[in-house]
C-alpha cells in the first residue's frame, strides 16, 4: 500500500528570520484532501564533544519558548548552502572553543516530522583541543563538563529532555562502548 501524500498546493503564511510556514493541501492515499501546516527550517547540527576520559562538554543556555535553562549538546543552525560537517566544526568552536581531530557522523535526526522540515545532523567529536569559545552575538551560554555515564543517567531520568541531546548521548554512548 502506497502511504504517500501528494501536495496539491502551498500558500506561504509566515516568512520569518529562521523559519517559514506554509499551509498546504495534500491528497491522501484514499483520495481525500487534507490541510498540512509545514514549518520550513534550514536544519542544523549537534556535536557531542567527548575527551579521552569519557567527559562530555555541554552547554547550558536559556530557551525562551520553555522559559528555563536547558543542558544541551552544542548545536547550531545551518547557513544557506553550508555543508553540515563544516557547520559542526564551526559550532563546536563557537560554543565550546574546541577543535577535534575526529568528527564521527552519527546520522540525521528529524526533530518534529509531523510538521517541520528541520533535520539535525548529529556528530561525535573526539581528539579534543582547547581554545577560546566565541558564541554568536546575543548567544549566552555556559560550558559544563559531565562524564558520558552521568549524561546518560540525566537522559534516562528526564533531566535532559532536549531531543537532539538525547539522540547524541544515546548514539555516542553506544558507539563508544563498541570501540
Amino acid at each position: 500500500m502506497d502511504l504517500s501524500e501528494k501536495k496539491i498546493d502551498s500558500e506561504l503564511k509566515y516568512k520569518g528570520v529562521i523559519v517559514d510556514v506554509t499551509m498546504d493541501h495534500a491528497e491522501l492515499c484514499n483520495g481525500s484532501v487534507v490541510k498540512r501546516e509545514v514549518v520550513h527550517h534550514p536544519g542544523g547540527v549537534t556535536v557531542l564533544p567527548v575527551d579521552e576520559n569519557g567527559y562530555c562538554y555541554c552547554v547550558r543556555q536559556y530557551r525562551y519558548p520553555f522559559g528555563k535553562t536547558l543542558l544541551e549538546a552544542p548545536a547550531g543552525k545551518l547557513e544557506k548552502g553550508e555543508d553540515h560537517r563544516e557547520c559542526a566544526v564551526r559550532e563546536l568552536s563557537e560554543e565550546t572553543g574546541f577543535t577535534a581531530d575526529e568528527l564521527i557522523y552519527l546520522g540525521p535526526c528529524y526533530t518534529s516530522p509531523g510538521f517541520s522540515t528541520e533535520v539535525l545532523h548529529i556528530y561525535l567529536a573526539l581528539g579534543l583541543h582547547e581554545g577560546e569559545s566565541h558564541p554568536d552575538e546575543g548567544e549566552f551560554l555556559k560550558v559544563e563538563r559531565y562524564h558520558i555515564d552521568e549524561l546518560l543517567e540525566k537522559v534516562m531520568n528526564g533531566e535532559i529532555a532536549d531531543g537532539k541531546t538525547v539522540t547524541a548521548v544515546l548514539k555516542a554512548k553506544q558507539l563508544l562502548q563498541a570501540k
